[in-house]
């Protein structure tokens, strides 16, 4: 038997919040019946903020990074450090990385990582572009802030060997236990990783 909760609006409402990441079924019938007890005015300003970004948000033509001008607010401040270039797999990794307000370097954005499984080379990457930014001089150091899984730690051996002609400082950041958790909880990569990105207290 069909009834409200079944609505072909209602069911193909609750399939659209489902294609979102992480968003189970439950989720989404949450998303779905929540949207729907918001005023008219409400849903109608949250449908036109995405429309809206959605055409209006393009590709940085210096970092790759997704921004609604061009360059990007980053690599338009001139108070940032040129001699820094941090690269990173995704825009999201870029506001990451912001939040913690402690760098004050350019990005590079590879749009994804090498992942010969997923049919990923380091063609489809913009690494070609990064090699172009290099051509300047003006880049002394390289961080490699891809993620610490089996793909972004492929992505980032590749970029320091391919990278190492250039001469420049080269650095990984480091992957360890995350502040607040327990030892009993990390995994041995974990440890282990912490371990090796060791650095004596009371030095930078």
């Amino acid at each position: 038997m069909t009834g409200i909760f079944h609505a072909p609006v209602m069911q193909n409402l609750m399939e659209q919040f489902g294609k979102l990441p992480g968003v189970g079924p439950k989720t989404a019938q949450r998303l779905a019946f929540f949207m729907l007890s918001l005023p008219r005015e409400e849903v109608a300003a949250f449908a036109e903020a995405m429309v809206q970004a959605k055409e209006t948000m393009t590709f940085c033509p210096v970092c790759f990074s997704l921004t609604d001008q061009t360059p990007c607010y980053v690599c338009r401040d001139e108070t940032r450090d040129r001699r820094t270039l941090c690269v990173v797999e995704e825009t999201t990794d870029v506001f990451s990385v912001e939040r913690t307000r402690d760098y004050r370097g350019l990005y590079h954005v590879l749009q994804g990582s090498i992942s010969p499984m997923d049919g990923r080379q380091p063609e489809d990457l913009r690494i070609k572009e990064l090699l172009l930014r290099l051509e300047s001089g003006e880049v002394e150091e390289i961080i490699l802030a891809t993620n610490p899984d089996v793909e972004g730690e492929t992505t980032a051996l590749y970029l320091a060997r391919l990278l190492k002609p250039f001469g420049l400082k080269i650095t990984r950041i480091a992957h360890g236990i995350p502040v607040g958790s327990n030892l009993e909880h990390a995994d041995a990569a974990t440890l282990s990783q912490a371990i090796e990105g060791r650095r004596e207290i009371g030095q930078s």
